[in-house]
């Protein structure tokens, strides 16, 4: 795989004259005034910032006995690399990705319009074979608007536009939460929302184009609301997971349908990364990297990009937390002359710790991923090391202590 470091110089700190701007964004974004924002910015932290800390109950003495990372090592090499796939399943027959779930998945991603009334009890029945106790994220896409999976069970959302322009922050915050305890009564874990791009041109968010996905078009806004929005998601007991990293609002095209850009690094650096810049800074604990290339960083889409994954978001920004590719299936994949399998080999390599991905035989294409990690595990490509991190992370966001 390529890796295209062009951006290198940057890497070690954002621009000194946007670090006034950028911080500004974070304090709206989490409704901290000038005016006792000390003490609102302690209470957002102390009730909203999710504890991703894996409790353990061994007796104190055996406890540098066992950890995470020496249980994971242990695991077969396909049971790790099958934590980091998400298989895809349509909601009204959840069962057919048991076998899936059987074999390790570490994810389960609902696809439809209309889910069940007995969506709950289809997720037990396949849970019920779940490896070593691991139970997979459950995946929608509830963000509002025309882009919701489960509006019939949960209540349907306003578009993020409609939300920005109809509603303050706290009512928006409020909406997320109630949506949000209704989803996790049916069993759903996570939600891939909300939106963090702007609206600003052509790309998937744009007004004009995919419908008002984008709470504005304007950074300290859409941070404002999308942060507020996955804070009542985290209080509603769902894990928010935003998108789509660096910003997709301005590309020259869906990445759904074809090969995109979005602007020059420099350009996003001055607006479209300021809500991930915010959302790190808050703590949210995931993030969905896009499928655009981005100028003067790389000519790859950014989900498959080390350039993007490692070197911007992870050590320039400093995100520690669940980094998740969009869909690996979408028409800026294939246009690499990709197949599913060699673009997640490709997406964990350059850094992501899970992929997603479309198909019409959900298991047997999640075999094959598999296959393709471990064989790529197995001649050196990806390191065992990153593959076990990113089972780490995984486990870590679920929750999950193997020492219990």
């Amino acid at each position: 795989m390529l890796i295209d470091w062009s951006f290198e110089g940057r890497q070690h700190g954002m621009r000194t004259n946007l670090k006034i701007a950028r911080f500004s964004v974070v304090l709206l974004a989490l409704g901290i005034t000038a005016c006792g924002g000390a003490r609102a910015a302690a209470k957002t932290t102390a009730t909203s910032r999710p504890d991703s800390s894996v409790t353990t109950t061994l007796p104190p003495s055996t406890t540098a006995a066992c950890s995470n990372a020496s249980e994971v090592a242990a695991w077969p090499l396909a049971r790790r690399a099958a934590q980091l796939v998400v298989v895809p399943a349509q909601e009204t027959d959840v069962n057919e990705v048991g076998p899936s779930v059987a074999a390790g998945a570490g994810g389960i991603i609902l696809f439809g319009s209309s889910a069940p009334s007995d969506l709950k009890s289809q997720l037990a029945a396949v849970e019920a074979s779940e490896f070593e106790g691991v139970a997979p994220f459950v995946m929608t896409d509830e963000e509002g608007g025309e882009v919701q999976r489960m509006s019939n069970l949960v209540g349907s959302l306003p578009w993020p536009a409609t939300m920005t322009q109809t509603m303050n922050v706290t009512q928006v915050r409020s909406l997320a939460e109630q949506t949000a305890a209704r989803m996790a009564a049916t069993g759903v874990t996570m939600d891939l929302a909300p939106v963090l791009d702007l609206a600003s041109g052509p790309g998937p968010d744009a007004l004009h184009t995919d419908g008002p996905r984008s709470f504005s078009p304007v950074a300290s806004v859409a941070a404002s609301y999308g942060l507020q929005f996955a804070l009542g998601l985290q209080a509603g007991g769902i894990i928010p997971v935003v998108k789509h990293f660096p910003g997709e609002g301005s590309a020259t095209a869906n990445t759904d349908s074809a090969p995109a850009s979005t602007p020059p690094l420099s350009v996003l650096e001055a607006a479209d990364l300021l809500p991930f810049e915010a959302a790190i800074k808050a703590g949210l604990p995931a993030i969905m990297v896009g499928n655009s290339s981005v100028p003067g960083l790389t000519k790859q889409p950014s989900s498959l990009s080390s350039a993007v994954v490692t070197g911007l978001l992870r050590h320039q920004l400093g995100f520690q937390g669940l980094v998740i590719t969009d869909s690996l299936s979408a028409g800026a994949i294939t246009a690499e002359g990709l197949s599913i399998p060699q673009a997640s080999v490709e997406a964990l390599e350059a850094g992501a710790d899970m992929v997603l991905f479309t198909s019409s035989e959900p298991n047997s294409t999640t075999s094959q991923v598999v296959a393709a990690i471990t064989s790529a595990v197995d001649a050196g490509a990806i390191p065992p090391d990153q593959l076990n991190g990113s089972v780490e992370r995984v486990l870590a966001l679920k929750k999950v202590s193997l020492c219990n």
